[in-house]
């Protein structure tokens, strides 16, 4: 009896009388709708409905028969517009007509430029929106029937609770149709039929603007710096040689912080010779600058060893790959001399140099060239080009002539038809080819030109540059003729009594160390520039002097000393025949 009684709350007692129910009445016609539901706890007997269904199991129980149903939710159809525009936060405008007169204006709107009276035009009651430039754009909406949008502009005092910043807003200007309504706020204009309108909306990005601004200062910042430190790894001034004339010019490439690995360099090597260096270490970055730095003075210091061109870069490729073996840089490294009017040069991996003729015609340094440096197990060779007086050469890395679009080689015929038209000082040369080559502060890649001119000596200025020289031959004989040749040929250059007596002297000691240790051929030369004198001692004997203290019981080993002492400087190298050169300088005085 108990069963019998609780068995219609029961789980599963439910689906089975209601299938008996099913069974037991067949249909007739289309199902009565169901009543609506109640809430949880509205009646715990479930009620049958018209076609004697069930509620299923653990679904909500329907309402029971006198129970008020609750009502349906709202559709956003029963929402006012007003209600809606008035709390966002975005500006909300919307006018109406060719004029676009204000049909309304949300509470953010006034809030920034003040209330605005409906039904003026916006011309007289919107200046605003004349300053911001959305009149045109407005006319274009209500024209084509499309939105458009403008991003970020500034309204003054647009933004913060207290309006004391500058705002920045993102306008869209929307088409849409504005219904009649009756008599507008203003008697003087009526809005009896529907107008095509405008809804201007203006979304607050003022943080992101901000945000934005602070993220470009913050890049400019970072790339300034990286620029500095990559110009401070680059000589602040280029040592300029007597008898060339150079200039060196590099631009950063992009826009981002990372710097390059492009370098140059200008060293003067005593007796008048020059060395002129140019390199790229691949890719961008920290550690690209730093190998950079590590290779640029590196090349100074094997450049003071006045070594042949290709034992430089031989010691520099052993230098890069122990400096960091996953950076590979290319690199010229060449040397003028101005005695044999050439210049000799080797090349790990880099572009070849181009040489312009005193005549204009423009041609690139032949072979040989090597792997880039780093690579390891490959022997450098040296080469040579003429660059006698009137003759011009340009050393670059691959950011000038290389483009993404072309291959290298078109980059490098367009560089020698530039340098063949491009005339005047060095560094007029050097602008004069950045513009040629379309080299732009938003190029892509880092760019380093060297120039280096060997000008024609005429009038006064070829009298301040002399050159003499004496083949030695015979014995000991040798040197009386060298001391004789020397005093004729300083008396004819009219130095002082002073400067012609310490040149003779040191032309005597240094002919003196070559007749007791070296081997013919021996030549004496002097030479001078509008700034130096230079003596040196040629032979065919390739162990190189040294600088030692002399015993007080010892008859020589004083030559060298006293040369080192009378002299500005002094050096000595092996000759690329054979043999070596040992030279001294005297500085002159400034007239």
């Amino acid at each position: 009896m108990i069963f019998t009684r609780w068995s219609a709350k029961l789980p599963g007692t439910q689906r089975r009388t209601a299938a008996r129910s099913d069974r037991a009445t067949p249909p007739a016609g289309p199902a009565a709708p169901t009543p609506p539901a109640t809430p949880p706890g509205a009646g715990d007997t479930p009620t049958t409905s018209g076609t004697g269904s069930v509620p299923a199991a653990r679904a909500e129980p329907a309402s029971p028969e006198g129970t008020t149903p609750v009502a349906t939710p709202p559709t956003v159809d029963a929402l006012s517009v007003h209600d809606i525009l008035g709390t966002i936060p975005a500006l909300v405008a919307v006018v109406y007509g060719p004029e676009h007169r204000i049909a309304y204006v949300n509470g953010a709107y006034a809030a920034v430029f003040g209330p605005r009276p409906a039904g003026h035009t916006a011309h007289e009651a919107l200046p605003e929106l004349t300053e911001l430039g959305l009149l045109p754009l407005m006319d274009q909406v209500l024209r084509s029937g499309k939105p458009r949008t403008v991003k970020s502009r500034k309204v003054p005092g647009g933004a913060g609770p207290d309006r004391t910043r500058d705002g920045y807003y993102t306008f869209t200007c929307t088409p849409i149709e504005v219904a009649a309504s009756g008599p507008a706020p203003d008697p003087e204009v009526a809005c009896v039929a529907p107008h095509k309108g405008v809804l201007v909306f203006g979304a607050d990005v003022t943080d992101q603007v901000e945000a934005a601004e602070r993220l470009r200062a913050s890049e400019a910042r970072q790339r300034a710096a990286a620029v500095t430190l990559q110009r401070s790894l680059l000589p602040q001034e280029l040592e300029q040689p007597d008898d060339l004339r150079v200039a060196a010019t590099y631009q950063p490439g992009g826009t981002d912080a990372a710097v390059g690995g492009d370098w140059y360099d200008v060293i003067t090597l005593g007796a008048g010779r020059t060395a002129l260096v140019i390199g790229d270490v691949m890719g961008r970055g920290v550690r690209a600058a730093a190998v950079m730095g590590q290779l640029r003075t590196a090349v100074r210091a094997y450049a003071r060893l006045d070594l042949p061109p290709h034992e430089v870069l031989q010691l520099l490729d052993g230098l890069a790959a122990e400096i960091d073996a996953s950076q590979i840089a290319t690199c010229v490294y060449a040397v003028h001399d101005p005695n044999e009017g050439r210049l000799v040069y080797a090349s790990a991996g880099h572009l070849p140099i181009l040489v312009r003729d005193a005549d204009g015609t423009v041609r690139r340094a032949a072979e040989p060239t090597g792997p880039p440096l780093g690579t390891g197990g490959w022997l450098h060779t040296s080469g040579s080009v003429p660059l006698g007086p009137g003759c011009s050469a340009v050393l670059y890395t691959d950011g000038l002539v290389e483009r993404r679009d072309k291959d290298i080689d078109h980059g490098v015929d367009a560089l020698e038809a530039a340098f063949a038209g491009a005339t005047g000082a060095p560094d007029i040369v050097c602008d004069r080819l950045l513009r040629s080559l379309g080299i732009t502060a938003t190029h892509d890649d880092d760019v380093a030109i060297l120039v280096l001119q060997h000008p024609e000596r005429t009038g006064h200025d070829a009298e301040l540059f002399h050159n003499a020289a004496l083949e030695l031959l015979g014995g000991t004989e040798a040197a009386p003729r060298a001391r004789a040749f020397a005093s004729g040929v300083l008396a004819s250059w009219r130095f002082s009594p002073e400067l012609h007596d310490l040149g003779v002297l040191a032309a005597s000691e240094l002919v003196a160390n070559s007749l007791q240790h070296g081997t013919p051929p021996m030549r004496l030369r002097l030479r001078r520039t509008d700034r130096r004198l230079i003596i040196e001692v040629t032979d065919g004997d390739d162990h190189l002097p040294r600088r030692r203290r002399a015993e007080p019981a010892d008859e020589a080993g004083r030559g060298i000393s006293i040369v080192a002492t009378i002299a500005s400087s002094w050096g000595s190298r092996r000759t690329p025949g054979g043999g070596k050169a040992v030279w001294c300088e005297f500085a002159l005085p400034r007239s």
